[in-house]
């Protein structure tokens, strides 16, 4: 990771992109700083292959079930925190103050990112308490671990706070694009549902062939 981190800022440097940036990963226990990490140095060029192809088609979908939300959205996004591929949407209401308390990660930065009510997905490579590749949804506030959503694999992680997809259930699955539109719509209507969200004003339809 030091060689990796000491080659792309020379790189930068070279083109003229002066950054500064905290060097310190987010969102990780024992953080090492990149340009002191002789820790971390494994790369498995058939994996990252096919993390950057899952990736992609992740990507697809994604974009597909932001075109359903008229309110407003982040755009699909390489989040830089655990890291995960990422959309968010936003009920347009101030949401309660967050307590903080995620490792390596400033407080301010946190209730920032939800200053407002979300309900947010993505795709995790993985790590933890849920060693594999998955989908997730959330919402903040919190409150829809009981709800019913689709495909019958989905679960409620009690140590994530989300609703968890295996990647594998979806690459094996008959229609793997309609399986994980299903989890990200269900989970949604779920967040939106119990939190009162003006659902009306926010979404169009998911034919497209419907939507003004």
């Amino acid at each position: 990771m030091a060689a990796f981190y000491a080659q792309l800022m020379g790189e930068m440097s070279k083109l003229r992109l002066h950054v500064n940036i905290r060097k310190r990963p987010n969102e990780v226990v024992d953080a090492i700083p990149f340009d002191r990490d002789e820790a971390h140095r494994a790369y498995d060029r058939e994996y990252a292959n096919s993390f950057w192809r899952v990736l992609v088609q992740a990507d697809r979908i994604f974009k597909e079930f932001r075109a359903r939300f008229i309110g407003k959205c982040s755009p699909v996004h390489f989040f830089w925190g655990a890291p995960d591929l990422a959309v968010t949407r936003f009920s347009g209401r101030r949401a309660r103050e967050h307590p903080g308390g995620i490792p390596n990660l400033p407080d301010w930065v946190t209730r920032e990112a939800y200053s407002h009510e979300v309900s947010s997905c993505g795709f995790w490579p993985g790590g933890g308490s849920i060693p594999y590749p998955a989908f997730y949804s959330y919402a903040y506030p919190s409150g829809f671990a009981k709800a019913p959503v689709k495909p019958g694999e989905a679960f409620y992680s009690t140590d994530l706070r989300e609703f968890i997809l295996a990647y594998d259930v979806v690459r094996q699955a008959a229609s793997p694009d309609d399986t994980l539109l299903d989890f990200l719509q269900t989970t949604y209507e779920a967040a939106a549902r119990l939190a009162d969200w003006d659902r009306a004003s926010l979404e169009r339809d998911a034919d497209p062939k419907s939507a003004v």
